[in-house]
Formats: C-alpha cells, sequence, structure tokens
C-alpha cells in the first residue's frame, strides 16, 4: 500500500513537469547545447580550421602551460599538435564542472515544484490527508526530483561521448573520452550534488507559496558551482579525480546534514500552515 501510494506521487510530479512546456524546455535545451552543440564547435573547429592562427587561444595555452606535474601534464605534452592539446583538454577536463548544471538545474527546478506546485494547483490539502506517513511522502517528492535528474545527466553524457568520440576520432586515430575524473564525476559527484540541491529545493518549497518564489531562493545553489567553474576556467583548480572524490563526499556529508534538517523540521501542520500564511 505505502509503495503503490509513493509511485503514485512521484508519477504525478513527474507528469506535472512533463506536461508544463515552460518548467521541462529549459531542463532539455541548456543540456543539449552542453552536451551537443559546444562540443561540435570546439572539436570541428579544431579539425578544419589552423588553431594556430586563431584569436583569444593566449588564456587556454596560459592554462595548459600552467598544469601541475603529473599524469594529465604528461598526456598534454604527448601529442604533436596545439588542435589535439586543445580538443583532450577542453573536452575532458575544461567541460567538466559545466556538466555539473545539468542535474543541478534539473533537480532545483522539479524539487522547486514539489510543494510550491502542489499549492498552486491546491492539491496540498488532498495530499496531506492521503493516508501516508511524511517520511514517504517526503521520499516520495525526493525521488520524483532525483531520478529524472540522474537519468537526463546520463543521457547528455553519453550524447557528449558519442559525439567527442567520433568527431574527434580523426584527429587521434583512437576513443579519448571518458577519462578517469568523469567516471568519478557521474558515479559520485552527480548523485551527491543532485540530491543536495532537492533536499534544498524541496526545503524551501514547502516553506514558500509559489513555485517562482522556490525556484528564485533555490537558485543560490548555483553560486558555488559557478565559482569552480571560474576556478577551473582561470586555472585556480583542476577539476581532476582526486578533487572530485573530495568534492563529492563533501557533498554527502552536507546531504546528510540537510536531510536531518528537513526530517526534524516537517509535520503535517507546519505544511499546512505555510499553504495559508
Amino acid at each position: 500500500m505505502k509503495a503503490r501510494a509513493v509511485k503514485a506521487i512521484m508519477r504525478k510530479d513527474i507528469t506535472a513537469i512533463s506536461s508544463n512546456i515552460q518548467l521541462w524546455l529549459p531542463m532539455l535545451i541548456v543540456p543539449l547545447i552542453f552536451s551537443v552543440v559546444l562540443p561540435s564547435i570546439l572539436i570541428l573547429s579544431a579539425r578544419f580550421a589552423n588553431m594556430s592562427k586563431a584569436g583569444n587561444l593566449e588564456a587556454i595555452l596560459d592554462l595548459l602551460s600552467k598544469l601541475p606535474a603529473g599524469t594529465l601534464r604528461d598526456k598534454m605534452l604527448s601529442f604533436d599538435t596545439i588542435e589535439q592539446q586543445l580538443v583532450f583538454f577542453t573536452a575532458n577536463y575544461l567541460f567538466a564542472p559545466f556538466f555539473l548544471l545539468i542535474p543541478l538545474m534539473s533537480a532545483s527546478i522539479i524539487g522547486a515544484n514539489s510543494f510550491a506546485g502542489e499549492k498552486e494547483r491546491k492539491t496540498m490539502e488532498s495530499l496531506l490527508f492521503a493516508p501516508l506517513d511524511l517520511p514517504s511522502l517526503f521520499g516520495a517528492k525526493i525521488l520524483a526530483a532525483f531520478m529524472p535528474s540522474i537519468l537526463l545527466t546520463i543521457f547528455c553524457s553519453l550524447c557528449y561521448g558519442i559525439i567527442v568520440n567520433v568527431f574527434a576520432y580523426p584527429l587521434f586515430g583512437t576513443v579519448i573520452f571518458p577519462q578517469g575524473n568523469w567516471l568519478v564525476l557521474l558515479g559520485w559527484v552527480t548523485p551527491a550534488l543532485s540530491l543536495g540541491a532537492i533536499l534544498l529545493n524541496v526545503f524551501i518549497s514547502a516553506k514558500v507559496k509559489g513555485f517562482q518564489e522556490a525556484y528564485q531562493l533555490g537558485g543560490v545553489v548555483i553560486l558555488p558551482l559557478l565559482a569552480l567553474i571560474i576556478g577551473q576556467i582561470t586555472g585556480l583548480l583542476l577539476v581532476d579525480s582526486f578533487f572530485l572524490w573530495c568534492f563529492g563526499t563533501a557533498l554527502v556529508l552536507l546531504d546528510l546534514y540537510l536531510f536531518k534538517r528537513v526530517e526534524r523540521y516537517f509535520n503535517r501542520q507546519q505544511l499546512f500552515t505555510s499553504q495559508v500564511r
């Protein structure tokens, strides 16, 4: 009975997202840009244009020259041309933080819609009076946001890998993606990041009255990720496997903290009060 109710709530939430073009269209367009458009432009430009004569390469070349001693630097020095160095580094390392935006954005949108959407659709009361304990209700809301964000990230990563390997094969004569850092990113960091964004947005969604307010408040989760992207681009840090293991571990600890906060704070009376305030 409980499992059936949880599945029904998950199905209802996913249907509410998929039937609203204003919610799912940004979740689709931005990932396609990161996974298909940008890598295609990068690799085809490297193949069919003389990159040594192209402008605005100084920043990337300077970044490559600052790589710390180790496996990555040795790998980069093994390539004969600037085109190979540029494509390999950008595809496997420079783009990695951008891919964290995909689960973060989708998890934030669905999580923000979880309870705030119920209030806007005037279905909150029926949800609260459903014969389902509160932990199961929150579990259903979290899973309804977690599963689509993970599946979307995996799908975009597969598209990205196909584009990179097919278009870059004439340059390298071999498959160059994925490297070890991507496996850690997809298997460790992405689930932890998605869960943290969902917990925070579900918490906010339950306290505010509407989706727009919940989404705007929940948007603060993107700020640390922007700092990570800026650090990668400017060379202040390298998003390699070691960094990603540490980053993922920190996110897991944060998820545990958020989960305990959510678990202690909510009850049916508070959820009902947030609706009528």
